[in-house]
């Protein structure tokens, strides 16, 4: 049964961001929330830059990191509908520098202990069950491509210089064996351009931005948006993305990105996995996409094969040793984004079905289908463990439903 937001206790929500931002935990933050296609809910709180004081409002552009990840799987699906690839098709297919495919052995020290393995397929792509990595996890593929810096940021070349250096390393394991979070999506953005013929933010903007509205996203910002730009900022004392050093620094908010020296101003690679850049209201139009079950870009079938669960069990029953954006337990995987299957051993108050992301630098959306819900949060501080933010907001929202 579909319940109602009730405007009272959704106020709570913002009390919880004045506290969070009082508390210097994040510069600042906004909330947004619709219900039935109608907006129940804005909240702001902080700033968006501690220089300038300048208010974190709804026009705040702000780094989305791995929320690009559910909008480069869209754009993988359309080409599905029209018949231009199919999910089980090899990864070679498209780029022929991922074949005669090896993988770590179990217990392997060194990039030398490998074995023969399959191709990693798209759908295993799509699910982080294809033996890639990030950089950030732990274990011996992730520290090789740190030291190749392989983690498609904006000013690392070309999308297909970075596959093409990833494509020389061995894979984490042999496809299908475990979940690990991955550059995976990254990859699928490559394919997008070889079977487009067009980079990927030409079809971005041609496919999914312009059609929605969403004039403020893309993989760059340019000089007239550079004052709505956030700065980002981390509580660690070093890398604000290397996850396996988490010591924390002199400063909860210590500057790790300004604004008018981001990498975000000069971008050359077209990062599907983490690359865009947008405004909160801008992300609501692409939720509200999928709540709306494809709006036309895709049909409402796929949106809903988009959004289930396409693995086993959950990620948790699949032996994940990475980071990942989400709880793991109670926690299924779709195209692109985690898919409630049990509330209770999510130990998140949810709704079965519900799909969603975030980011690293705090983001976070989730389409609740029970109960006709969008809802959009955006923040930016790296890394995104660093508060437990996103399950305080569901719990907000759940709070509110009356």
């Amino acid at each position: 049964m579909s319940l109602t937001l009730d405007p009272n206790r959704l106020f709570r929500i913002q009390t919880w961001a004045d506290r969070y931002t009082s508390e210097q935990r994040f510069a600042g933050l906004s909330v947004l929330i619709h219900q039935h296609g109608q907006e129940m809910l804005f909240a702001q709180s902080g700033v968006r830059d501690l220089v300038t004081g300048t208010d974190f409002d709804r026009n705040t552009v702000a780094r989305l990191y791995s929320m690009t990840k559910p909008i480069t799987s869209l754009i993988l699906m359309m080409l599905v509908e029209e018949g231009a690839l199919h999910l089980d098709a090899p990864l070679s297919r498209f780029l022929p520098a991922f074949g005669e495919m090896r993988a770590l052995r179990t217990g392997a020290v060194d990039l030398t202990q490998t074995e023969p393995c399959a191709t990693p397929t798209l759908h295993q792509l799509l699910t982080h069950r294809s033996g890639l990595s990030y950089p950030f996890n732990p274990g011996v593929l992730p520290e090789a491509m740190a030291d190749l810096d392989l983690l498609f940021k904006p000013t690392s070349g070309t999308l297909a210089e970075q596959c093409n250096a990833l494509a020389g390393l061995p894979l984490a394991f042999a496809p299908r064996q475990r979940w690990e979070y991955s550059v995976g999506i990254d990859v699928i953005g490559r394919v997008i351009e070889v079977v487009t013929g067009q980079s990927l933010d030409h079809v971005f903007r041609e496919r999914v931005l312009d059609p929605l509205g969403m004039e403020d996203t893309g993989f760059s910002v340019p000089d007239d948006t550079l004052g709505r730009f956030a700065s980002l900022y981390t509580p660690l004392a070093g890398d604000a993305m290397d996850l396996n050093t988490t010591a924390n620094g002199d400063s909860s908010l210590r500057l790790f990105d300004a604004a008018a020296h981001s990498p975000f101003r000069r971008t050359t690679c077209f990062s599907g996995g983490g690359g865009l850049v947008g405004t909160i209201d801008d992300y609501m139009a692409f939720a509200e996409c999928l709540r709306e079950r494809g709006q036309g870009l895709i049909s409402s079938s796929t949106a809903e094969f988009m959004m289930s669960n396409h693995l086993a069990g959950d990620i948790a029953s699949l032996g994940p040793a990475s980071f990942a954006e989400q709880p793991m337990e109670g926690m299924g995987f779709g195209i692109g984004g985690a898919v409630v299957i049990d509330p209770a051993r999510s130990r998140v108050q949810s709704s079965i079905g519900d799909f969603s992301w975030g980011g690293m630098a705090s983001t976070f959306f989730w389409v609740d289908r029970a109960h006709d819900l969008s809802v959009v949060f955006f923040t930016q501080l790296s890394p995104s463990s660093s508060y437990p933010a996103r399950a305080e907001l569901k719990a907000l929202v759940h709070g509110a439903l009356m």
